[in-house]
């Protein structure tokens, strides 16, 4: 059995140099599958490179009368059945030859149709009856071989059995041992033996009885097994028959094979030999050529430390770092291993560390000499060409924040700025002695302010002088960014443009080809892509590292496809490009910077040329608060501060021009000086005005010239203060009125100030329009002053006590109105003029305008009821005494005329004559209710009678007097409407 299952796992082949058949175990199922993948001799592969390639597996033609690794083989049941494991190993087959060894799928055979059920179905209907027929009569009638040979297993096997129940079933147990003493005890009972003496001889019949027995359970035994023999020894001799004749065939297949196998190493020696030879040789001569190039590399790479310090001796800090690079990448890829360079890439490592510090420090020092430089000067870049080396290796390092650098002696520069600007100003003033004051911020104290405002402007030149040349030296950086930026946009373009056209050549390609190789090309187009790609990478790196180097190009080496490899420097794009100062620079890949980073970059540059503009207007702030510490500023009249003003504003639009952003930290120290200056200049105004209104007396003043002038500088809504000449002085008499747009104004002196005071706040405006807002809310709170103060004062009579008047005449009365109404003229044109200044989302502030006029319109409505209601309380007074009797006109009519004339006289020269209606209109009404009154109370009505006649002639007598006054002869009275109508 165990021969029977050799033969089933293994093959056996007879050894050719015995003449007696002697057979040994074939290759390894395993083995045989690598030997048909192989074949290294019958169909190798072309060359790849490796010398020892061809010869890495023994030939199965040309070896096949030695021992190779083929004869050895491994005896797979002895292996699986190993007695020495105590399980078998689940695993045997996956750790031995790999996971796909159990899981393989075995394919269906591409030339043979499916076999399915289907194409025994017109078989399985023909002989389906008979197949039902057939079966029902087996089992009706056996065969009767069958039945004698069943009826004689029956009986043998119930024979069997019978006499393997005379066996104890301990002899039959699996874990039967005589090693166990219970077991022991149980076959060999000591019982029959342990007897005292006197009983040997039945001792002795009872040991011969157990024999016995146990020799007849042994036979019993050896009967059984006898019986299963021979039930199989047709079986067994059969196999054996069938092995005899395998190996009859087995000898006769290895005769063949050895006679095909002489064969084929004849053809191999005849055929293919010579050719291989060939290959071998150029392989040989190839891998010469690449040891060649590969020591001539070694020298140039042995020269990179001399040429380094070289370049750096000539400040060429970018090829200095470009060579570096080179040659750690060739170190990596090309030379990787080499014993005589292993601390080359670490001193590499160190050089580089080392021109990181050298091209700090040289970039530190440019930007100092460059601030530094006296600022007369212009404002074009020094050494544009350093300056571009110097911002290339910068990149090149990746040092991103190099920026930081210049910023910071940007800022200390601008700290020195204004420090030499006051040292030299300071010295050229004879007052300042600077042996007793030596601090620079007192000395500057003690300016007035001519020679304060000089230094600031000097100080506000210098700085713009200093931005513009700040902004060159940065548009220089900024351009070289981009201009790397912008050759890696190219880069990444061309590449792309490349990779699609081979893409498209490569579709393009005829692919029916009889001899490639592994990789799908042409043997002599894998030398030639070789050839090309290795001289393209030594040629570059020779340039790089010796540029006048006379050594041979190395136009004639030759390298393996599979020793090639993709290293960004060994296929560098270097590509010329001319910076604005005319310096070309080679760009490479080497530098690695995306995009976003360069774009970060550039961005930090811009916001750099912003922070120069802050950092100079900061400066400036600490100068100017510097200045108003003993409270300067706030001391400074109109013309002064509106001055300093115009100067900010100035130096804020032209570092605006310059740096392209605002900055608003110097216009917002202005802005919190101009709020104490607001508050000065409206409480010094408004001081001004309350003592001008308590001491007003509300007498109509005469208007000087210079007032009509400055009125009539308000043309076209636009306010601008006249300027005042004083070489051409003519003397011009003042005028009873202030005529504005063709109307006259009777007007006291305190409206004549306050109108200078309004237009000094709008102006003030114009030169200040940051304070436009304040401006706007204090004015509103002036003239809501002026509103109150003038109704405390006229209506409330508090000029009676303030100033001293006896009574509050109707003249005042009007007086007061006019003035009013000369306020409330010019309200809409100081609206516009902060409207045209102001944020369209300040506009909301304008209403306060609106509140004003509606205030001023409900006082000079309240000062016309007021005189009404004076005129009222003498119609009263007089026609309540009122009767009709002789003489006509009546001494009450005589009173009212008198009375209403001295109004009219009062208020005609100071109202418009369309007012001057108005009111006596209002006034007649009064008159007339009062004498409708008093005819009711007098029971004289409209009949004809004498009384009537009487009332009649009197309101004559009045309307002859009303309408001859000036203004009012065209005045409808209405005077009928004094009689009570009849029902």
């Amino acid at each position: 059995m165990y021969a029977m299952a050799s033969s089933n796992s293994s093959s056996l082949m007879p050894h050719s140099n015995s003449s007696k058949t002697m057979y040994r175990k074939g290759p390894n199922p395993s083995q045989q599958k690598g030997l048909v993948r192989s074949l290294p001799d019958v169909c190798p592969k072309e060359p790849t490179g490796d010398s020892n390639s061809l010869c890495d597996e023994p030939s199965v033609v040309a070896d096949q009368h030695k021992w190779t690794i083929y004869h050895s083989k491994v005896n797979l049941p002895a292996a699986l059945n190993d007695p020495r494991l105590a399980k078998r190993e689940s695993d045997f087959f996956t750790k031995t030859w790999g996971q796909d060894f159990v899981e393989t799928e075995v394919f269906p055979a591409p030339y043979l149709p499916p076999i399915t059920k289907e194409n025994f179905s017109s078989y399985v209907q023909q002989t389906s009856l008979r197949e039902k027929s057939h079966e029902k009569l087996k089992t009706i009638c056996p065969p009767k071989d069958d039945y004698n040979r069943t009826a004689f297993s029956h009986s043998h096997v119930n024979k069997s059995r019978a006499d393997l129940e005379q066996v104890p079933k301990i002899f039959l147990k699996p874990d039967f041992a005589l090693d166990d003493s219970l077991t022991f005890n149980a076959v060999l009972p000591w019982s029959h033996f342990s007897s005292a003496g006197g009983k040997g001889s039945r001792d002795a019949a009872s040991s011969k009885l157990l024999q016995e027995k146990l020799s007849h359970y042994l036979d019993i035994v050896e009967v059984n097994i006898a019986h299963q023999i021979s039930l199989r020894s047709e079986a067994f001799f059969h196999a054996m028959t069938s092995q005899h004749e395998l190996q009859d065939y087995l000898r006769k297949t290895s005769q063949a094979v050895n006679m095909l196998r002489d064969k084929i190493s004849q053809i191999d020696r005849v055929m293919c030999e010579g050719s291989l030879q060939i290959l071998r040789q150029a392989l040989t001569r190839n891998n010469c050529i690449k040891l060649y190039n590969k020591l001539k590399l070694m020298a140039t790479v042995h020269q990179t430390q001399p040429t380094v310090q070289l370049l750096l001796s000539t400040s060429d800090y970018v090829g200095a770092l470009d060579l570096i690079a080179t040659t750690q990448e060739v170190l990596q890829q090309e030379l990787q291993g080499i014993h005589c360079f292993r601390h080359l890439g670490s001193q590499l490592c160190e050089l580089e560390k080392l021109i990181d510090k050298m091209i700090i420090a040289e970039f530190t020092s440019y930007a100092q000499s460059d601030l530094n430089r006296p600022l007369d000067e212009d404002c074009q870049v020094v050494e544009e060409e350093r300056l571009v080396s110097l911002v290339f290796g910068l990149l090149k390092l990746r040092k991103l924040d190099f920026y930081e650098i210049y910023a910071h002696e940007m800022m200390a520069s601008a700290k020195n700025i204004i420090k030499q600007c006051v040292v030299s100003t300071v010295s050229q003033i004879d007052e300042i002695d600077s042996e007793v004051v030596t601090k620079l911020a007192d000395q500057m104290r003690m300016m007035n302010f001519s020679q304060w405002f000089d230094l600031l402007q000097n100080i506000f030149s210098t700085f713009t002088i200093f931005l513009q040349r700040v902004r060159a030296t940065l548009n220089v950086i900024r351009s070289v960014v981009l201009m790397v930026l912008d050759k890696n946009q190219r880069i990444r373009e061309m590449e792309v443009m490349a990779v699609q056209k081979v893409l498209n050549r490569e579709s393009n390609m005829d692919t029916d080809v009889a001899y490639l190789t592994h990789e799908g090309l042409f043997i002599s187009d894998a030398f030639r892509e070789g050839e090309l790609h290795h001289t393209a990478t030594n040629t570059n790196f020779q340039r790089n590292a010796s540029p006048s180097s006379s050594e041979p190009s190395g136009s004639d080496s030759v390298s393996d496809p599979e020793c090639t490899t993709d290293s960004s420097s060994s296929k560098d794009h270097t590509l010329p490009s001319v910076t604005p100062g005319g310096v070309e620079i080679i760009m490479t890949e080497d530098m690695k910077l995306t995009d976003l980073e360069l774009g970060r970059v550039a961005n930090n540059i811009q916001e750099l040329l912003y922070n120069a503009s802050d950092i100079c207007h900061d400066r400036c702030v600490k100068f100017l608060l510097a200045r108003a510490k003993d409270g300067f500023l706030e001391k400074l009249n109109s013309s002064e501060f509106v001055s300093l003003s115009r100067a900010v504003e100035v130096f804020v639009q032209d570092t605006e021009k310059v740096c392209g952003r605002r900055s608003m930290s110097l216009r917002g120290a202005l802005q919190s000086q101009a709020n104490r200056f607001v508050n000065r200049f409206h409480e010094e105004r408004k001081t001004k005005l309350s003592l001008l209104l308590d001491n007003e007396r509300w007498k109509q003043a005469d208007v000087p010239a210079e007032f009509q002038d400055l009125v009539d500088s308000i043309t076209d809504g636009k306010i601008i203060l006249p300027e005042r000449k004083p070489g051409c002085i003519e003397e011009r008499k003042p005028t009873d009125f202030l005529t504005v747009d063709g109307q006259k104004y009777a007007v006291v002196g305190t409206v004549l100030i306050l109108i200078r005071i309004i237009l000094e706040y709008c102006t003030c405006v114009d030169d200040i329009p940051s304070i436009t807002t304040d401006m706007l809310t204090r004015l509103s709170e002036l003239l809501k002053y002026f509103n109150s103060r003038s109704c405390q004062l006229v209506l409330g009579a508090g000029a009676l006590q303030v100033v001293g008047l006896k009574t509050i005449t109707t003249k005042n009365l009007a007086l007061s109105s006019r003035c009013l109404q000369l306020i409330v003229h010019y309200i809409p044109i100081i609206r516009a003029h902060f409207e045209a200044r102001l944020q369209p989302k300040q506009y909301s502030l304008l209403r306060q305008f609106d509140h004003i006029t509606k205030d001023y319109n409900d006082h000079i409505a309240e000062i016309s009821a007021k005189l009404v209601s004076l005129m009222d309380g003498l119609f009263d007074k007089l026609l309540s005494k009122y009767e009709v009797k002789a003489p006509v006109p009546s001494t009450c009519f005589r009173n009212i005329c008198k009375q209403v004339a001295k109004m009219h006289e009062a208020i005609y020269d100071l109202l418009p004559e369309e007012q001057t209606q108005a009111l006596f209109l209002r006034i007649n009404s009064s008159c007339r209710l009062h004498l409708k009154s008093q005819l009711c109370h007098l029971n004289v009505t409209n009949d004809g009678g004498p009384l009537h006649g009487m009332v009649a002639a009197d309101i004559a007598f009045y309307t002859g007097n009303v309408q001859a006054l000036k203004g009012l002869k065209d005045l409808d009275l209405n005077m009928g409407d004094i009689w009570e109508q009849k029902r």
